[in-house]
């Protein structure tokens, strides 16, 4: 199954700002797998901002959610560019498609863990196992889409809770908890994020098992 079969349906990827940034990296040489190495960075840097938050008062603590935002932001910007500079400017290597994922999952992992750790540290006892079972979760999600195509079926991105969704509820949840010093609000919103990221990851893992099952009994 060919590369593009595996591709995130993505619509940024038609934009003119993605087109561009994307022909300019390929044009000063940056491969894709240094562009998913940066999606791991950005997501080491939004984890370490998420629990600095958690330690900083007033107005540092807004600060330092908003630019978690901003990695997380970062993080999805370097999974965009990478697949657009190894297929549309055709420099992919022959490792890519491990750098395709791997980083991913890594990434998933730091952010959803780091937001339970940041919760912790507030003060709501709940967010740390939320925060690995979402990890844990988001991670499974890949593994059942990557075990369809071991089965020789299509790649499954379907949600609720795939790997966009988790983002933008995440991005959503820092810009909103940035404002909770507002009403002394103690990471509650990070709690409710992580809660609502792990049900509906959950529905996911169980559409996308329910989805490649339904295909290989159509096999039979």
């Amino acid at each position: 199954m060919s590369e593009l079969e595996n591709r995130r349906p993505i619509k940024t990827r038609g934009a003119g700002w993605a087109q561009a940034l994307a022909a300019a990296l390929a044009r000063a040489g940056v491969t894709p797998d240094a562009i998913s190495a940066g999606s791991v960075v950005f997501a080491g840097a939004g984890a370490a901002l998420l629990i600095v938050s958690s330690l900083s008062p007033d107005w540092r603590r807004s600060a330092a959610l908003i630019a978690a935002a901003a990695c997380v932001q970062g993080r999805l910007i370097c999974n965009l560019l990478d697949g657009m500079v190894a297929v549309e400017h055709g420099r992919g290597s022959p490792a890519g498609p491990i750098w395709n994922e791997l980083p991913d999952r890594v990434a998933d992992l730091l952010l959803l863990v780091g937001a339970g750790y940041a919760g912790a540290l507030l003060g709501q006892t709940y967010a740390e196992p939320l925060g690995w079972l979402a990890g844990a979760l988001a991670v499974l999600t890949a593994y059942v889409r990557e075990l369809g195509r071991g089965l020789g079926q299509p790649a499954d991105f379907s949600g609720p809770m795939a790997k966009p969704h988790r983002m933008a509820t995440l991005t959503a949840t820092c810009v909103i908890s940035a404002l909770e010093p507002f009403w002394g609000g103690r990471g509650q919103v990070l709690l409710i994020a992580l809660a609502v990221i792990a049900v509906g990851t959950a529905w996911t893992v169980v559409r996308r098992v329910a989805h490649l099952a339904g295909r290989l009994a159509k096999l039979n």
